[in-house]
């Protein structure tokens, strides 16, 4: 809501009050000014002009040489490019030395040989919105009203020298959509009166309900008037109220039209004027559309309506959208003589769904939606009238046709002073408060220290003695209520154990190199059940998005692989992503589903890349190995082993569950190449674990030992097995007969190939032993190493020699 200062004052008092101060206190008080603009603070040497002479310039071909009386001795000449210049005008010029807009100075100078005393200006180059600059001035210089004083101040008869308070007005505030509603809120905070506009219309002896009847089909519609205005004659608005329009941001068209938006800022009640000789009937019928029914409004864009669409109607056709905008066949045009006034009260559901369907967006939409005040239909209407009959020569016939249903309900709210203090923590009297109240200009009954507040149909939003309580404190001031600390213990802040142990993750992984991705809880029915870590009813939503986000997740692993193809797709193949985040697993109709967070990760591409040192190293099953390893390392997690899995969408050699403690807790492995060539990725390597139970799980307690003194003696074995025989199932046949002195077993190699028999693979592993006592000699280490390959041989491995 733009909002100008000099406006303001027709209604406010502000004798000693500056645009600043104002919009310091607005703000205080709960709406907030987002600007204070002054458009002209740094204009300079810009006056009325009067254009004597204006010929073609003798070098060019668009160009005009003017002879300008500025007020001066002399006339002065100056070049012009515009189109529209021509003698006789009376105009805006900016004299040699002046500032306009963007801080340009104007100087004397030669254009195409001929000497130049100045500019003659555009709105535009004043700092006007092309926007807001009337149509036929948009591409040329504006033309002042002939009365208009030679050499008198431009920026004063253009405004200019006014300050436009943009305000950023919330829903709950509707009334302040009007300049009569920033007036009120501006008295209650200095403490002034409101002065209201007049509005004495003169009516003819010809009544109107004999031009014009009233009918209205919908609940949406219950106040509807019309009044019928003859002998209009159309032309430009006069110069000051084109002045407050497109301070407001609104471009005038002609004085009904203007008229009708300068009464709709001033009241915050939308009017319609329509031709009444091409509104093509004497009945205005207001009702919902017919499914599919078209109609053109006034942006010159056929609408085809639907059923849930108010429409106003000459009985037959519609002639405008309700609350939203007119119909193109029914506008006021030049030739129009007779103005049908509409002034209504729509239901702001209605409008809203109407706006929103159709993509309209007006000043009257966007007032109905935030809710009017009914009182003012009529007083609105009975203004614009007037202001008609003013400016426009129109006879305003006697009498309103109007449809009223609407019963406007007296809202009684009372507030104690006791619980007035409680509530905000004040220690106000009856005085100060009764003092607050008259500043609201709400009429109120005093019993004892209970007031009972009658709130005017202004301020809807006012209902319970709580929305009194805002307003007193707005009124006083928030910066004057005092301020308290709690009373009570108080406790430090802390992360909670599982808090800390999932930043340990997020440490962990992102150390490794991976980016944090954040993906849809929801996902399609295709997507639904892959990769999934154990089954489960799909959860739908009653009304999706769309089809791809129709059902909770039940894994994260999918829409990793959805991103992964999108940087694929853009060139960017080395790529690494991990994702905390909830899945959903369903427990049957109208049950609340179980949510569990996972963790999942999925690299493709090079993992290593160093070409100055030429080394380049793919991810592989072991890099998401590696990973997980130092993760549970981490989280100080025993009793970890792989097992070999199938897994329905990963590579059946290459996936395996994850163990702790003998329970699954994840899976890891190689994406199917058919599941890839879906998602459109190559060589992606996964894993997804049920984080909470992760996290949850109990760390074995800490032991520490010192540091070995004396040194290890270390052994290499290398078995032939079956192929199916895992790495794995040997270690642990080796740490268990290897006893104490046993330490540390690793694999080094695995080989298949002519050397070993058909079916079978060579394992080969580095045993250390130790004692932290002693120096092992070789007969007590080859004692336990027998141990270690009886064992061996007894689960069917060979030693290979």
């Amino acid at each position: 809501m733009y909002v100008s200062y000099k406006w303001l004052q027709d209604y406010v008092d502000l004798t000693g009050i500056s645009p600043e101060e104002l919009a310091e206190k607005i703000t205080r008080t709960g709406i907030e000014v987002e600007d204070v603009e002054k458009k002209g603070e740094k204009l300079k040497k810009i006056v009325v002009g009067h254009v004597l002479t204006c010929e073609d310039h003798p070098n060019s071909d668009h160009l005009h040489l003017c002879q300008v009386d500025i007020g001066e001795e002399e006339p002065v000449q100056i070049v012009c490019g515009a189109p529209n210049v021509a003698a006789g005008q009376k105009v805006i010029v900016a004299k040699a030395g002046a500032r306009i807009a963007g801080n340009v100075k104007i100087k004397k100078g030669k254009i195409r040989g001929e000497v130049s005393h100045g500019m003659i200006c555009s709105l535009q180059e004043l700092g006007f919105d092309g926007k807001v600059v009337p149509k036929e001035y948009a591409d040329g210089i504006f033309v002042l009203p002939e009365d208009a004083e030679v050499g008198a101040d431009a920026l004063s008869l253009l405004n200019l020298d006014d300050a436009v308070l943009e305000l950023s007005i919330t829903a709950n505030r509707a009334d302040c959509m009007s300049m009569l509603g920033v007036a009120y809120e501006t008295a209650a905070i200095f403490g002034k009166e409101v002065k209201l506009p007049e509005a004495t219309v003169s009516e003819t002896n010809e009544q109107a309900r004999d031009y014009i009847s009233v009918r209205v089909e919908s609940e949406d519609s219950p106040i509807y008037t019309a009044k019928v205005i003859k002998n209009v004659k159309i032309g430009p608005s006069p110069l000051w109220l084109q002045n407050k329009l497109m301070a407001a941001g609104i471009r005038p068209h002609n004085n009904v039209v203007d008229i009708t938006n300068y009464v709709l800022l001033e009241y915050g009640q939308p009017l319609h004027a329509f031709d009444y000789d091409r509104f093509g009937s004497k009945e205005v019928l207001v009702r919902k559309a017919y499914e599919g029914e078209k109609m053109v409004t006034l942006d010159g864009t056929e609408r085809t309506l639907r059923q849930e669409d108010l429409v106003i109607t000459n009985g037959k056709e519609p002639v405008a959208l309700a609350g939203v905008m007119g119909g193109l066949d029914s506008e006021v045009k030049d030739d129009t003589t007779t103005i049908l006034l509409e002034s209504a009260y729509f239901n702001g559901t209605s409008i809203r769904r109407t706006s929103r369907y159709h993509g309209l967006r007006s000043e009257a939409s966007s007032r109905f939606e935030r809710g009017i005040d009914p009182t003012r239909v009529r007083q609105a209407s009975e203004r614009a009238a007037a202001l008609i009959a003013e400016l426009a020569g129109g006879e305003v016939l006697e009498g309103t046709v109007a449809h009223e249903e609407l019963r406007v309900e007296p809202v009684t709210v009372k507030v104690d002073r006791t619980k007035i203090n409680r509530f905000l923590g004040t220690d106000l009297s009856i005085k100060e408060v009764e003092d607050m109240i008259q500043k609201l200009q709400f009429e109120y009954t005093l019993d004892n220290e209970t007031f009972v507040v009658h709130i005017p149909s202004r301020r809807w939003d006012i209902s319970i003695p709580e929305d009194m309580y805002e307003e007193i404190a707005r009124i006083y001031g928030y910066d004057k209520i005092p301020t308290t600390l709690p009373v009570g213990a108080q406790t430090l802040g802390h992360l909670t154990p599982y808090q800390q142990k999932r930043r340990v993750v997020r440490e962990v992984l992102e150390g490794a190199g991976l980016l944090q991705a954040t993906t849809y809880s929801l996902t399609s029915k295709e997507k639904f059940g892959q990769f999934a870590l154990q089954p489960a009813e799909p959860v739908q939503l009653s009304m999706p998005m769309s089809e791809e986000h129709a059902i909770l997740r039940d894994t994260l692993i999918p829409h990793l692989l959805d991103s992964i193809s999108y940087n694929r797709a853009r060139k960017n193949s080395d790529v690494g992503l991990y994702e905390i985040g909830k899945v959903f697993y369903g427990k049957g109709a109208h049950v609340q589903p179980e949510e569990v967070e996972h963790l999942a990760v999925a690299l493709t591409g090079l993992y290593v890349n160093h070409p100055w040192q030429g080394e380049k190293v793919p991810v592989d099953f072991y890099t998401v190995k590696g990973i997980l390893e130092a993760l549970f390392e981490r989280l100080q997690l025993a009793g970890i082993r792989y097992e070999k899995a199938e897994i329905d969408g990963m590579h059946p050699g290459q996936t395996a569950k994850i163990y702790v403690n003998d329970e699954v807790v994840g899976f890891l492995g190689k994406v199917h190449p058919t599941r890839e060539k879906e998602y459109d990725v190559k060589n992606v390597f996964v894993f997804e674990l049920d984080l909470e139970k992760l996290i949850n799980m109990k760390s074995p307690f800490l032991s520490y030992t010192t540091i070995p003194k004396f040194p290890g003696i270390t052994r290499d074995i290398a078995l032939v097995v079956d192929q199916t025989q895992t790495a794995g199932e040997l270690k642990d046949i080796i740490v268990s007969a290897g006893g104490k002195l046993l330490k540390e077993v690793n694999v080094f190699d695995v080989y298949v190939g002519d050397k070993v028999p058909e079916n079978k693979k060579s394992v080969a592993f580095t045993l250390k032993y130790s004692d932290p006592e002693r120096t092992l000699t070789d007969d007590e280490v080859n004692q336990v190493h027998e141990n270690v390959v009886a064992a061996l041989q007894s689960a069917g491995a060979e030693l290979r020699m």
